[in-house]
């Protein structure tokens, strides 16, 4: 199933922008992934950038609630379910097997960055979220991460360190991966003056 919520835009709907970057933090159940997606989105926003978040869930959720008009729509066979007011529109799909998060990310409207709360397997560049008591050992390889944010000095890792505390430090590599990535256009000039492009 695929849910799809979007705020709605006073021109209708953003245009869908094909190429999107993508972080995807990763980490252990507990290690704090929601709460620092949480303060990073909230900061980004600050920034003027426009952030899509995307949550892997390796189990069956339930956006809906039974009883509800919708749900009663799906249970009564509809392959798509809609729902629409002047701030959101939600879209509930059924689909045959999990989607790749690349067919999730081009089904996004026009962001500046998409955040994902895991998909660890996934190709994309990672911060990991370690907390020494939650971990035994690294999720990801040295290759395949942006930064980590821990509690834990690694001296055998040749990435950014962050503590979990430090959010205009990690906002800081985010903004700089975007203008790597080729969006220096949406990284606003008062991101570095807010400390989020030292």
């Amino acid at each position: 199933m695929i849910i799809k919520i979007v705020e709605q835009k006073s021109g209708g709907l953003c245009a869908v922008k094909k190429d999107k970057p993508v972080i995807s933090i990763v980490g252990r159940s507990g290690a704090g992934k929601t709460t620092l997606l949480e303060k990073v989105i909230k900061r980004l926003k600050e920034n003027g950038i426009k952030v899509a978040a995307v949550k892997h869930d390796a189990h069956r959720f339930e956006m809906d609630r039974p009883g509800k008009d919708t749900w009663r729509m799906a249970q009564a066979g509809a392959d798509v379910v809609a729902i629409s007011s002047s701030e959101k529109i939600a879209m509930i799909e059924k689909v045959a097997g999990e989607k790749s998060l690349d067919e999730v990310v081009a089904m996004l409207p026009d962001v500046d960055i998409v955040l994902t709360e895991g998909y660890r397997r996934g190709d994309k560049p990672k911060i990991e979220v370690y907390r020494s008591e939650v971990h035994k050992e690294r999720l990801c390889s040295p290759e395949e991460l942006l930064a980590i944010v821990s509690d834990v000095e690694w001296d055998d890792l040749d990435v950014p360190r962050y503590h979990l505390d430090d959010i205009d430090g990690i906002v800081g590599e985010i903004v700089r991966y975007l203008r790597t990535y080729g969006n220096n256009n949406k990284c606003p000039t008062s991101a570095a003056e807010r400390g989020c492009g030292k």
